[in-house]
């Protein structure tokens, strides 16, 4: 009998972790797509953390969450207001992010929920703003918007097609075995007159047509 109650501990401690681990599963994204998906997307410098309790969940247990004090620089994409924080989840195991709080700059995507807060998890798209290429921080003002209505398809493995005039496909990783690789870094899928998509590079608003890749 023992032995027996303790295998169903062992079973249900088991399938606990992977609900966790499934929890936090994320897809790779492109920072185009991130962009799109976000209900807000912001320039920010993190100033402070604390740990706060943000409701009960049905068992009336206190919910914790990690706040994040921020200072907004730029909003790109969200409501009309400015944030002073972002909440996240208190660990990585339940998809929970961590940032520095010693000024840094970052530029984060996130959620906004239905009390005007904004949240983010480890799947949003989190990157310190040092590290964004020229091309992105462009890319932030118009140009991914204008691919809003385009499907990114990642390629895992060759061989890899699009089933639609409407996609482009993302080869960073076959071809470089990196999700940051050049597709990420330089380039935004981007509707053309025809409602076809292309990737496209350049340092100016993209024509009315124009070739799958173009220098700046």
């Amino acid at each position: 009998m023992v032995n027996s109650c303790f295998v169903t501990l062992v079973i249900l401690f088991l399938w606990g972790v992977e609900e966790i681990a499934e929890a936090c599963s994320c897809s790779p994204s492109h920072p185009q797509q991130a962009f799109c998906k976000s209900d807000i997307v912001i320039r920010a410098k993190v100033v402070g953390k604390q740990e706060v309790e943000v409701g009960n969940n049905i068992y009336g247990n206190p919910i914790r969450q990690v706040k994040y004090d921020i200072k907004q620089i730029k909003m790109f994409k969200g409501p009309n207001q400015e944030f002073d924080a972002v909440y996240t989840a208190p660990i990585s195991a339940v998809c929970g992010v961590t940032l520095e709080t010693n000024g840094k700059e970052y530029l984060i995507t996130g959620k906004l929920s239905t009390n005007g807060t904004m949240h983010i998890k480890l799947c949003s798209f989190i990157e310190p703003w040092e590290n964004m290429t020229d091309t992105q921080k462009r890319s932030l003002i118009q140009r991914y918007e204008m691919g809003c209505k385009c499907k990114i398809t990642y390629c895992s493995s060759i061989p890899c097609m699009i089933s639609s005039p409407a996609e482009c496909l993302w080869t960073d990783w076959v071809i470089e075995k990196a999700i940051s690789g050049q597709q990420a870094k330089h380039y935004a899928c981007i509707k053309r007159s025809d409602d076809s998509c292309a990737w496209y590079r350049g340092g100016t608003p993209p024509k009315k047509d124009f070739l799958d890749i173009e220098d700046p």
